[in-house]
């Protein structure tokens, strides 16, 4: 296993309830991530919406939109699919989020870098 880095402890994120965010590089950017529990599986993405790139949460962690059943741009209202990032309905057309690899052991949850995302300097 390659590097990886602390999101959060696993009993903060709950099912379906706000998602986690935290810092990274993306593509030489400063950006974030987040980690959205669903289906009792941690998921991770770039916080970064398919359709135009901003920020999805409309407040900090609220991801989710009011069913619990998708993640949802706050701006546009695309909704994605937690599970595999694809888009869902609304203006994404056939996009995804961009993933993120993540881990829960030892009581906590991490993401990994790979060749995109990566810790800020």
């Amino acid at each position: 296993m390659g590097a990886e880095f602390l999101v959060c402890a696993a009993e903060s994120l709950l099912e379906g309830g706000k998602g986690i965010r935290f810092p990274l590089r993306a593509g030489g950017e400063d950006t974030t991530g987040f980690v959205v529990r669903y289906g009792g599986k941690v998921y991770g993405y770039l916080n970064r919406c398919a359709h135009v790139p901003i920020e999805l949460d409309w407040a900090e962690g609220e991801f989710f939109e009011s069913s619990g059943l998708y993640i949802m741009c706050s701006t546009h209202g695309a909704i994605y699919m937690p599970e595999n990032g694809q888009c869902a309905g609304g203006p994404c057309r056939g996009g995804r989020l961009r993933p993120i690899a993540v881990s829960e052991h030892d009581d906590n949850i991490y993401w990994q870098p790979d060749d995109y995302v990566g810790p800020r300097p």
